[in-house]
């Protein structure tokens, strides 16, 4: 059953918040694929395309009133979520190696292990609690929190600025270098949305939810596009 009970600022967050990131996403992402269809430019944007997904899946559950098809639903939602940073770790090692050293299958093996591990988030025991008492907002545990950004650390975070700083420092045209900088300036501003929302779902204050919500849009929007401009505009990789 479908209740509309959403308050307010609640529907300005999903609907018009994350509706406008998920577009926004979508667009650049079709935007880069456009460009070329080497490997490497469907791997970047594959992690817009990702990511949009886990932010459109939001939008469905967000006026539902059933607990089980929500929490099922929101689990959905943040595997994408998750997901999608391993396709700039990717990237950046295709990049920094080339395609011939970094070859598809270590690339799906890179990505597999990652969704597997990403996938162990339903294991967690009351990893996630939304529900009518929650005002259908996520709650997560610290356990669980705790264990996803340990993986977006290790295996998306500290890689990918690591290898893009390594790619920065080899390029020699400065034009290049001076568009990189806007490459890692996005990524770093969109892992602090993923790690200041996923701890806004576990600190659960509804104080600093209204806080959050338009610094991780303001975020969300310049971050995908410093991307988008350091690596796709006029930049043929």
């Amino acid at each position: 059953m479908v209740l509309f009970q959403l308050v307010f600022s609640r529907i300005i967050q999903v609907y018009i918040g994350f509706g406008s990131i998920a577009a926004f996403f979508t667009f650049l992402g079709y935007k880069t694929l456009k460009q070329e269809k080497k490997r490497l430019i469907i791997t970047f944007s594959l992690f817009y395309f990702v990511a949009a997904l886990g932010i459109f899946l939001n939008l469905i559950y967000a006026p539902l009133s059933d607990p089980d098809i929500v929490e099922i639903l929101h689990y959905i939602t943040i595997y994408f979520v998750i997901l999608a940073p391993i396709f700039l770790t990717v990237f950046c090692l295709i990049y920094l190696k080339g395609e011939d050293i970094f070859t598809t299958s270590k690339q799906l093996a890179v990505i597999i292990i990652y969704g597997a591990l990403d996938f162990l988030i339903i294991f967690i025991p009351e990893g996630v609690e939304i529900n009518a008492d929650t005002g259908w907002y996520p709650h997560w545990s610290w356990f669980l929190f705790i264990y996803v950004i340990s993986l977006l650390s290790f295996m998306s975070i500290i890689p990918s600025v690591y290898y893009s700083l390594k790619i920065y420092k080899k390029l020699e045209d400065e034009r290049l270098k001076k568009k990189w900088k806007f490459f890692i300036i996005g990524i770093i501003e969109l892992y602090g949305v993923l790690v200041g929302t996923f701890f806004t779902n576990t600190l659960n204050d509804p104080t600093f939810r209204i806080i959050w919500a338009p610094i991780s849009l303001l975020l969300s929007i310049t971050g995908s596009y410093f991307m988008y401009y350091g690596v796709a505009k006029k930049f043929k990789v």
